[in-house]
């Protein structure tokens, strides 16, 4: 049966989703929650690229066949997957696709990626320079290049210049990261477990950085990261809190989050300290381990950590916790942690909460 909210939503929300999260690995089932989300009225399908089962140009390029009007997102892909040509083609030919409704949304890096063969990290230079590269490729130059983003001595692209440029956006939890997302892209990503002042504090960072490079800040798009989930039964909470294992393990990352949100750094410490995770040595608990397969350690995570940093409890609780992070300015929040058919008593609470109140009639006029 199909939820009440499943019929076509005319006008789409300051809300994302994520497709095929927690861990699904079979990417036709992002078909299918890709149209739910569109039915909700939800703004953006977003993929967080997985090598073996989540490639981006894949994936992307069905949702953009079975949806006509949702924004379709990668959060994210790293910059050293791809050669700068192959990532532009690959992106601009996703624009064309979905007709202007693709945004490239990058990281930095990660661990995971040293037994690639490339550095972990990309440094600030590459970040900058790959930006640049790419917008000159989609405005059809020919761009010889030789700096910290590679030697080329001559990429272009085939075919007429795109003409609706690809938005770039970038994932961004560190001080650098975030003052490059300001200077030199059109948005930043930010990751879960942050509360709302965290985000407004990263925001204002952005933007100053923005306006301090000659850019206008309020061009810029923020998009927050929110587990979202109405009413979670004790298994599902559990589950909740292992996913925040998988975000506070890594260095240094969780450390920025713990500074970021205000948190105490010795629980963090003791959490490191978990056998299942100290065991680990540099590999992640999140690339080895389900969140359900994380209960021991996800049991020292303070459970007003997951309060502050999620949207949990009652639909209407959960939406007025969503219009606390858009007030603290978010201007898209992408919902993770649960199916967009999970998600539709939220959207309908948050939907419900954002419509205004039909004015009241006029008072009668007094008898002559």
């Amino acid at each position: 049966m199909n939820h009440p909210l499943s019929a076509p939503q005319a006008t789409p929300l300051p809300l994302g989703t994520y497709v095929l999260s927690g861990g699904l690995t079979d990417p036709g089932r992002a078909v299918g929650q890709a149209r739910e989300a569109e039915r909700l009225g939800l703004n953006t399908l977003w993929i967080s690229e997985r090598l073996g089962h989540r490639d981006l140009g894949v994936v992307a390029g069905a949702l953009g066949q079975a949806t006509s009007r949702i924004g379709i997102g990668s959060a994210i892909t790293p910059f050293q997957l791809r050669h700068p040509a192959v990532l532009a083609s690959l992106a601009g030919t996703l624009q064309s696709l979905t007709q202007g409704r693709f945004h490239l949304g990058l990281g930095r890096g990660g661990p995971w990626l040293a037994g690639l063969g490339v550095p972990p990290t990309a440094p600030a230079g590459m970040v900058v320079d790959l930006a640049d590269i790419l917008r000159r490729l989609w405005a059809g130059e020919t761009v010889a290049y030789d700096g910290p983003a590679g030697h080329y001595p001559g990429l272009r692209l085939a075919g007429p210049p795109q003409t609706t440029p690809v938005p770039l956006l970038m994932a961004a939890l560190g001080p650098q990261s975030l003052r490059l997302a300001g200077e030199h892209f059109d948005g930043v990503i930010l990751p879960a477990f942050l509360t709302p002042g965290a985000v407004a504090r990263m925001s204002g960072t952005v933007r100053a950085a923005a306006a301090a490079a000659g850019r206008d800040p309020e061009a810029l798009s923020v998009h927050a990261t929110v587990l979202t989930l109405a009413d979670p039964t004790p298994h599902e909470r559990g589950i909740l809190a292992g996913r925040a294992v998988g975000y506070l393990q890594p260095v240094p990352h969780g450390d920025r989050i713990a500074r970021l949100n205000g948190w105490d750094p010795s629980i963090l410490e003791r959490l490191r300290a978990h056998p299942q995770l100290s065991a680990l040595g540099q590999a992640l608990a999140d690339e080895t381990y389900r969140p359900d397969e994380l209960a021991g350690p996800a049991r020292l995570v303070p459970d007003d950590w997951l309060t502050a940093s999620t949207a949990l409890g009652s639909p209407a609780g959960c939406a007025r916790r969503l219009a606390a992070y858009l007030d603290a300015g978010a201007d898209e929040l992408i919902l993770h942690g649960a199916p967009p058919g999970r998600l539709a008593p939220v959207v309908g609470a948050f939907r419900h909460r954002s419509t205004p109140a039909p004015a009241a009639p006029p008072p009668p006029l007094p008898p002559r």
